[in-house]
């Protein structure tokens, strides 16, 4: 028997079924990006019934931050976060995005972004938000939200 050569080889993977990502269509893109901005809207109204409704209900919330020279990983509750934004404060919690990248693969997507937070007109901090998002029968849900927290080398500005 004779193994077949390079050239055939290479033609018969050519015609192989491709796999990987699914091409993520543009109203996926923007009703991921929607539920994402919905979270910060209801963030700068303090609208934690807002808040709850673009999470799934066992979402984690995660923090990865060097404090005193030394990585720390902070994980928080879903209900923490959000009595956290709803409980009265001087100023408005602003949180502007900027720089989204978005990849979807049918019913997962994730959104890797950069922030800048305000409190009220001052710059606190910034870092990247990491969202990961599923979608449930009643449209987009975060299942997971991780970010990083600086207070040197942000820049201000961003999308409200």
């Amino acid at each position: 028997m004779r193994w077949p050569g390079a050239a055939m080889v290479i033609g018969a993977a050519a015609m192989l079924p491709v796999c990987g990502m699914a091409q993520e269509s543009s109203s996926d893109r923007a009703a991921v990006l929607a539920t994402v901005h919905r979270l910060f809207d209801a963030m700068r109204t303090g609208d934690s019934t807002g808040v709850r409704a673009v999470f799934h209900p066992a979402a984690l919330l995660a923090t990865a931050a060097v404090r005193e020279w030394a990585p720390r990983i902070q994980v928080d509750t879903l209900e923490a976060f959000i009595r956290a934004v709803g409980t009265p404060h001087d100023e408005a919690w602003d949180e502007r995005i900027h720089g989204e990248e978005v990849r979807i693969d049918g019913p997962l997507a994730s959104v890797w972004t950069e922030y800048s937070f305000y409190a009220g007109a001052q710059l606190s901090h910034c870092g990247v938000d990491a969202f990961q998002l599923a979608r449930a029968a009643e449209g987009w849900r975060i299942i997971a939200l991780s970010d990083t927290r600086r207070r040197e080398g942000c820049r201000g500005g961003g999308a409200r």
